[in-house]
């Protein structure tokens, strides 16, 4: 999955692809390295980040999900949104995946995406993003992230959502510390073990500048590391940024792990 942030305040590349022609121009060259998945997003979930209304998120994430969609056809568009608006406008507009930082928390947002025939999303995050990481705390991070994935992933099914559909992220960096990330990536076949494919999105994250000392620039090679070690853990999806560095890797790792290539 490559990340296509349409934002002017992203954490790692913020405003350089925030015109629809530039950003349609970076999707087309992830899906072109491997992206099998476009992740178009056009609001900040960052620590800190303020929220922005619907139509200025659609006004950032329509024009280009429709380039993508009439470019190619052979990749999945994503749309990383919480509301119920963009939600609809998106699928309509030709996106057949939402990734959800609230997991279909807002009101609205599990019926639009019942609405829909796209794949979901459900990520874990502990509070808001602008508050998320002023002092996160769990007792059993692994158990308390399980537990609400297995909720939400039962509410969708109730909600119309086949399990087929349906696909969990722990959500690093959300309401965790690094010790937190740490322990729920150790844990990642707990998750997997569930049933649905977990998405894992590690790439550029403070997780990876608290370990290496890297800038956000600078994380490309504990990035990689983090997305092999989450692939052997039995992640399916791995969010990313470079994408072209990712593939390779995965390409490598699944060739030594299965004996073939993903």
């Amino acid at each position: 999955m490559g990340v296509l942030n349409v934002t002017p305040d992203s954490f790692s590349d913020g405003a350089r692809f925030d015109s629809p022609a530039a950003a349609i121009e970076q999707g087309l060259r992830m899906a072109a390295e491997g992206a099998a998945i476009i992740d178009v997003g056009g609001e900040s979930t960052r620590p800190g980040a303020e929220p922005v209304s619907a139509q200025e998120e659609l006004r950032r994430v329509l024009p280009v999900i429709e380039g993508l969609r009439r470019a190619t056809s052979a990749v999945v568009i994503s749309i990383d949104t919480s509301k119920p608006e963009v939600i609809r406008a998106a699928a309509g507009a030709g996106a057949g995946f939402i990734n959800d930082v609230r997991a279909l928390r807002a009101p609205g947002a599990l019926e639009a995406a019942a609405a829909t025939s796209c794949a979901v999303c459900l990520m874990h995050m502990q509070g808001e993003p602008r508050t998320m990481q002023v002092a996160p705390h769990y007792v059993d991070v692994v158990a308390e992230v399980r537990a609400f994935l297995a909720g939400r992933a039962a509410a969708c099914r109730s909600a119309g959502i086949g399990p087929a559909r349906l696909t969990v992220d722990p959500g690093f960096g959300f309401g965790k510390n690094l010790e937190h990330n740490l322990t729920l990536l150790r844990h990642l076949p707990e998750l997997a073990a569930d049933g649905y494919p977990v998405l894992v999105g590690l790439s550029r994250k403070s997780t990876v500048g608290k370990l290496t000392g890297r800038d956000g620039g600078e994380r490309l090679p504990g990035s990689l590391a983090l997305a092999v070690i989450a692939a052997l853990k039995g992640a399916r999806i791995i969010r990313a940024h470079d994408v072209a560095a990712t593939v390779d890797a995965l390409k490598v790792t699944a060739a030594v792990a299965n004996g073939a290539g993903l």
